[in-house]
């Protein structure tokens, strides 16, 4: 599976997703919208709005969190297939 995370380092969503992902053991690639040129607009691009963190799972953007929500462990639980809860 190939997970790729667009993050910065001021959101605590960002941080909120790795912890999940680092939790579950879940290899990713990390791209900083402030540090990596044209990563802003590509996340604009393809979902429409400035909004992190965003995970690309097999080429698929997925939004793993919701306004007012948080970070969605259920859903991102059952996209991952995973079946423990150790979210830290």
């Amino acid at each position: 599976m190939d997970v790729v995370v667009y993050t910065s380092a001021w959101c605590r969503d960002c941080r909120a997703a790795k912890r999940f992902l680092e939790s579950h053991g879940i290899a990713y690639r990390e791209i900083d919208i402030e540090t990596t040129p044209g990563a802003a607009d590509e996340v604009f691009r393809r979902v429409g709005k400035h909004a992190i963190p965003q995970f690309v799972i097999d080429g698929e953007w997925v939004q793993p969190y919701r306004p007012s929500r948080g970070f969605l462990y259920a859903e991102m639980r059952e996209r991952f297939g995973l079946s423990t809860v150790r979210e830290a």
